[in-house]
């Protein structure tokens, strides 16, 4: 966008508005020293041309029509400058038109009132006080022509007339002042309502295209005006691809779609559709610009992911304040019971059954406290704050720390990561807590099969699919089919030794940094958990 003028920036006097009107009077020169010159030789009704002195009128239309067209090209090149030029016409004017008014018998001709058409024009053009002087030497002009007359007894002398046609001068002058210092008001503020629009216009563009929100302004025609960086996001496009001034069908077909039901007033409700990289669910919203639905349309596009993300975390707040009530009326209570539960361990008896019912309280108040610190872990945990990470490396030095805490040989578990400078945006606390958790558990179901590890981790840029991903693949049973949909909801688990809330913390860590976790069941036997990550393109957390 061209950067708006400052408000004292009005047009000068090199403008093309300023040059123009002169360019036109000009024209109008030539036109009325060329109807001179034709109607001296050509025979015509207007018999007053010249009737006094023909030589002295033929030789001043003439010069004056030479003068003229020269003055055409010294205006083409704007040289010597606008007030220069225009002074030197406006007094050959003045010299012009009193000698054609001499030589055609003096100002009982009528020619003197091309005088006031001379003055008044380029009064206009030049305002001010300049205007009342060139009046002023028009004025005299008239006088030193009658003045001549009555000294050289040539022509019958009028002092009344001169006297009215130098009022008249005057007059126009001063009025063609006062039109032409209004026209400059109007110009100024004409200007600076100019500047405002353009401020605000570049204001608009500013904060259109900081918004999260993807915009889309189509016009009647269902043709895009305005697309926002979000709204190219969201749609998969690639930036600066032209999709302005493109029917919006071309863009999105399933978004034309609801939109032409929306006009057609048959779109109760918008439905969620996904991008053509298959990777986005978008919402759109549309309203009206003006008051008709033929001035324009504007379209909100909201990102399903983000929408749950700010729901997630109103639920997590709630989530939070119950967590705190959980420890206060339950895990006390537990601490008792444990601590209860060893001091009869110490002092039992050496009887069997009773070292298996401490025993079962022992496992069972261990398995509650896991529980409980699973759940305290959702309302401990900050809010997410993503960052750049090199998705290889950052594996590398996971895997590094996990094999060593684990006690698994290297070799256990494989990266394949392609491309190898990947980045993903993803909180790195976060992002090392979710995988620790699926990682444990692709190594508590794995089979071991020699010569193969027991661990695969797959990730980049898979074709179709605009986000970073990342697959975690064991070689365990699976799960079975009648499971998969109650996989990530809290307390599901078809281990005893399980807390149940393993993937469901895993998956809200996940939403909350605008990712996703879900399930791919392999043929071959086995589990797949993936990672889809936010696109690094854009920021889910703008300051």
């Amino acid at each position: 966008m061209p950067k708006p003028s400052p408000p004292n920036s009005l047009p000068g006097r090199d403008s093309d508005q300023i040059w123009r009107p002169l360019r036109y009077l000009n024209l109008y020169r030539i036109l009325l020293a060329s109807l001179f010159v034709s109607s001296f030789f050509i025979d015509t009704n207007l018999p007053q041309l010249g009737s006094h002195t023909p030589r002295l009128f033929i030789t001043v239309s003439i010069v004056y029509l030479l003068l003229a067209c020269i003055a055409s090209f010294t205006i083409h090149w704007r040289w010597p400058g606008f007030q220069p030029l225009a002074y030197g016409l406006v007094v050959l004017d003045i010299i012009a038109l009193t000698l054609l008014m001499r030589s055609s018998g003096g100002i009982a001709s009528g020619l003197g009132m091309l005088l006031v058409v001379a003055i008044a024009g380029n009064s206009l053009l030049l305002g001010g006080r300049t205007s009342i002087l060139f009046a002023a030497i028009a004025a005299l002009a008239v006088l030193a022509e009658q003045v001549y007359a009555q000294i050289s007894q040539t022509l019958p002398v009028n002092y009344t007339m001169a006297g009215i046609l130098g009022a008249t001068l005057f007059a126009t002058a001063f009025l063609a002042h006062v039109l032409s210092r209004r026209i400059r008001e109007s110009e100024e503020l004409a200007a600076q309502r100019g500047v405002d629009l353009a401020n605000l216009a570049q204001l608009n563009q500013h904060v259109i295209q900081r918004m999260q929100s993807g915009i889309i302004v189509v016009d009647a025609n269902s043709r895009i005006r305005l697309m926002n960086e979000s709204a190219w996001h969201m749609l998969g496009l690639p930036l600066l691809s032209g999709s302005t001034n493109k029917p919006l069908k071309l863009v999105s077909a399933e978004l034309d779609e609801q939109l032409t039901a929306w006009l057609n007033n048959k779109l109760n409700e918008p439905w969620v559709f996904r991008t053509g990289s298959g990777s986005t669910d978008l919402l759109p919203s549309m309203t009206t610009l003006g008051y008709d639905r033929q001035a324009g349309t504007l379209i909100f596009l909201e990102d399903t992911a983000r929408m749950a993300q700010q729901a997630q975390q109103m639920k997590l707040a709630s989530l939070g304040r119950l967590t705190a009530s959980i420890a206060h009326e339950i895990r006390n209570p537990l601490g008792a019971i444990s601590h209860a539960e060893q001091l009869l361990t110490e002092t039992a008896p050496d009887n069997p059954s009773d070292r298996r019912l401490l025993e079962i309280i022992h496992s069972n108040t261990a398995r509650v406290n896991d529980i409980i610190e699973n759940v305290l872990q959702l309302n401990r945990r900050d809010r997410a704050k993503p960052e750049d990470l090199s998705l290889k490396d950052w594996l590398a030095h996971f895997i590094a720390e996990f094999t060593l805490s684990q006690g698994c040989a290297a070799e256990d578990i494989s990266i394949n990561i392609e491309p190898g400078n990947i980045i993903v945006r993803m909180d790195a606390t976060q992002l090392h807590q979710i995988l620790w958790n699926l990682c444990q558990n692709g190594l508590r179901y794995s089979r071991d099969h020699p010569g193969q590890p027991k661990l695969e981790l797959h990730g980049g840029q898979q074709p179709g699919i605009s986000h970073p991903v990342l697959d975690v693949i064991d070689h365990g049973p699976g799960i079975k089919p009648e499971d998969v949909q109650h996989i990530f909801e809290p307390f599901f688990t078809t281990d005893a030794r399980g807390s149940g809330l393993g993937l469901y913390i895993a998956r809200e860590l996940c939403e909350g940094n605008a990712a996703r976790l879900s399930y791919i069941a392999i043929p071959t036997g086995g589990s797949c958990f993936r990672i889809e990550f936010a696109d690094t393109r854009t920021r889910t957390n703008k300051p």
